[in-house]
Order: structure tokens, then C-alpha cells, then sequence
């Protein structure tokens, strides 16, 4: 049950976040933006949402999954409602940002609710399952938002997905529930895990250098799934040539295979693990092979649709088989009170990275049109190959390496 409403609630959040870069052409014609104004809009959610990952970690460590999850989604869930109902640029602004405030709650939660409740032997797999409701949400999001406004209107598609949200936040509040006493996931049990936990306090975890390698590698490697999620719809209407309503009828699947193609990865190195093979090593070899698919984002887009969809399926699969599995490296690195931390800071990070990506995006596609976007996407997955090898290990608190050698 908790596996499911992660992924309801996941599903939501990408629906939410996706729906501009669905409506880019009719919100640059309503607000009267080009390519640059329509990366400064993507960049309000962006920057709030890289400033707030940190203290949404910070806060899940200190309060609890249910509860900041719970306030996130309300707020989140409002800021979608005000985005439908904005008259001006300015309000519109507003509210995405604040979209990206509260969005942040959700995965520090969830990558501590699941280490809490799922073992090594299965919690690649719980992970991916749960966060597969995003992927979800980008699969549903081209067809519903394109259904909403050609029933409605534009404003509808922001006003409807928000109105449900609110209710699927309280289902969280009423559904979940921390591990009974004694409940045991590898070698600590509930009655163990508490605020008085062997951790690392929050200076400590900068000067680990597992968390400058995760801080890295999601840097390199976030600004790809964010380019697949705020300019892939916009490219297929506007340099492939499909309307609103085609782009809902095939605009959903690269989100669909990188969806199934996350759950597979996961799942495999989950396998390797319960055939004897460490679980960190079992991680990063499978993200090793995932890795050199990458370039096959170099396949010229005039070969037709068709092509530009199996290359974006292809490299949305890679983006999203990191993302999922660089949450479950930190669940293996660092003791379990510093997860939604460790995760936080390092999200915010790779949505700083996704700024700085935007920007020269929106300069790229208005002056010089795609290759070198391409160029670069090519190469992120594979040079953050030298990070994961060599600076990710796990971290061990001077408390439990004493107890270890007692």
C-alpha cells in the first residue's frame, strides 16, 4: 500500500510539472514568450525547486515521511490551481515557483519510507516501482492535458490534476504508517532507528566524499531527464510538425519505455544482489551498461518521428535508470537518518545543473538550433562513469565503525 500511493502521488507530480511544456506553444502565445522566455519560466520552477531540495531532506530527517510529504503535495497542489487561474506573467511566475518549493518533498520521503520498509534484496525494485508513478505521470500527462484543454480550456489542465492532488494527499495522511518495533530491513531494525541513530551530522555529510560524488554525477546527468521532460513535447510540435491533439496520441511513449526500461534495470541489479554480488557493485555495473546507450541521442532527427521518438524512448530509459537507481546508492552509502538529507542536497544540485542546462538551451534553440544540445547529452551518462567509480563508497559514522571493531 505504500509502494502504491508513492506512485499515485509521484504520478501527480509529474502531470503537474509536465503541463507546460506541453502548452509551451499556446502559453508562448498567451504570455507572448520565444524560446528564451519559455526557458526563464521552465528556470522560476527549476531554481526553486534546486533551492528547496536540501531543506526538504533536512526537514524529512528531522520530521518524518508523513508529514512533510503530506504538506508538500497540499502545497504543490495549490500552486498547480493558481498557475490555471493566473491572468498575468507575473502571477504565472509565481506560482510555478512555488510549484518548485514544495515539489522537492517528495522523493527525500519517499527513498526514506522505502529504506525504512525494503531490504537490499529488494529495494532497487520497491524504489523504482514507487517513483515509476512519475514516469507515469509524463505517459498520462500528453493525452489528459491535450484531452483538458480541447474540452475546456488551457487553464483547466492546470486547475483539474490540482484539485485531484489535494485528495490524494489525504490518502497519504490516512494510508501511511512507520515500521511496527522490531520490523528489520538488513542488519537494523526499527527499535534501532531513531534520532539517536549513528549518523552523520549535517556538516559531517559534506566532507564525505561519497556525497560529492553523488552531488556530481546527479549535476552531469539531471539536466538529460529534464531536457526529456520540459523540451521534448515542445521539439515534436514545433521542429517535428505534430499538433496538440497528435501529440497526445504519441507524445507519451518515450515515458512509457523509460518507465518499463527503469523497472527492468532496477529489478536486474536487484537480481545480482540476491545471486551474492554486493549490492553498491550490483548498482553500478548495471549503470555502467545503461550508460553507452546514451549516444544513440546523435541520430539525426530527420530521419523522421518516428526515429526521434526510439531515440528519446532509448536515452529517456538511461536518464531514468540512473535517477532511480542514484537514490538507492545513497540509501546504501549512508546510514538511514541522513537518506532524505544526503538525497536532498544532492537533488539540488542536479536541478542546478538542469539551470544552467535551460539556459543554454533556450539560447542553443533559438540561434542555433539542436546538434550541439545533442552533442552534449551524448557524452553526460558516460563521463559520470569516473565519478560512480571512484567516489562512491559506503560512509560509515565513527559510532558504528567502533562498534564494528568491538
Amino acid at each position: 500500500m505504500i509502494v502504491i500511493i508513492i506512485f499515485v502521488i509521484t504520478v501527480f507530480s509529474y502531470v503537474d510539472r509536465q503541463i507546460v511544456s506541453i502548452l509551451k506553444p499556446i502559453l508562448k502565445e498567451e504570455y507572448s514568450l520565444n524560446d528564451a522566455g519559455y526557458a526563464m519560466i521552465i528556470n522560476l520552477f527549476t531554481i526553486s525547486y534546486a533551492l528547496m531540495y536540501p531543506v526538504s531532506g533536512w526537514l524529512v530527517d528531522k520530521l518524518s515521511s508523513k508529514t512533510v510529504m503530506f504538506w508538500g503535495v497540499i502545497t504543490w497542489s495549490l500552486s498547480a490551481i493558481g498557475s490555471g487561474l493566473s491572468k498575468t506573467l507575473v502571477l504565472f511566475g509565481i506560482c510555478r515557483s512555488m510549484l518548485g518549493l514544495s515539489e522537492p518533498s517528495v522523493y527525500p520521503a519517499q527513498i526514506k519510507a522505502i529504506t525504512r520498509w525494503f531490504s537490499g534484496r529488494l529495494r532497487a525494485t520497491a524504489n523504482s516501482v514507487s517513483v515509476a508513478g512519475g514516469t507515469v505521470g509524463s505517459i498520462i500527462a500528453p493525452p489528459l492535458i491535450a484531452w483538458l484543454v480541447i474540452a475546456f480550456s488551457w487553464r483547466a489542465a492546470f486547475i483539474i490534476p490540482g484539485i485531484v492532488s489535494i485528495l490524494v494527499a489525504l490518502i497519504w495522511l490516512f494510508i501511511y504508517r512507520e515500521p511496527p518495533r522490531g520490523y528489520v530491513t538488513d542488519v537494523i531494525s526499527s527499535e534501532s532507528v531513531s534520532s539517536k541513530s549513528p549518523s552523520f551530522t549535517w556538516t559531517q555529510i559534506w566532507s564525505r566524499r561519497s556525497m560529492w560524488g553523488i552531488m556530481l554525477i546527479r549535476f552531469t546527468t539531471d539536466p538529460v531527464w529534464y531536457f526529456i521532460l520540459f523540451w521534448l513535447p515542445g521539439l515534436l510540435m514545433e521542429k517535428s510538425g505534430l499538433s496538440l491533439s497528435q501529440l497526445g496520441m504519441v507524445g507519451w511513449i518515450p515515458f512509457l519505455v523509460a518507465c518499463l526500461g527503469g523497472i527492468a534495470t532496477s529489478a536486474w541489479s536487484d537480481w545480482m544482489v540476491r545471486r551474492g554480488k554486493p549490492a553498491l557493485f550490483s548498482r553500478k555495473k548495471m549503470m555502467t551498461y545503461v550508460a553507452f546507450l546514451a549516444p544513440v541521442i546523435l541520430i539525426p532527427d530527420e530521419l523522421g518521428v518516428a526515429v526521434t521518438i526510439i531515440k528519446f524512448s532509448i536515452l529517456a530509459t538511461v536518464a531514468l535508470s540512473w535517477l532511480n537507481t542514484e537514490s538507492v546508492l545513497i540509501a546504501e552509502t549512508f546510514p538511514i537518518n541522513n537518506v532524505a538529507s544526503v538525497l536532498g542536497i544532492a537533488a539540488g544540485f542536479g536541478a542546478g545543473g538542469s539551470v544552467i542546462f535551460n539556459y543554454f538551451i533556450g539560447q542553443f534553440l533559438t540561434n542555433m538550433g539542436t546538434t550541439w544540445i545533442y552533442l552534449i547529452m551524448a557524452v553526460l551518462h558516460p563521463l559520470a562513469l569516473f565519478i560512480l567509480w571512484n567516489m562512491i563508497r559506503p560512509e560509515i559514522p565513527k559510532q558504528l565503525q567502533t562498534t564494528v571493531t568491538e
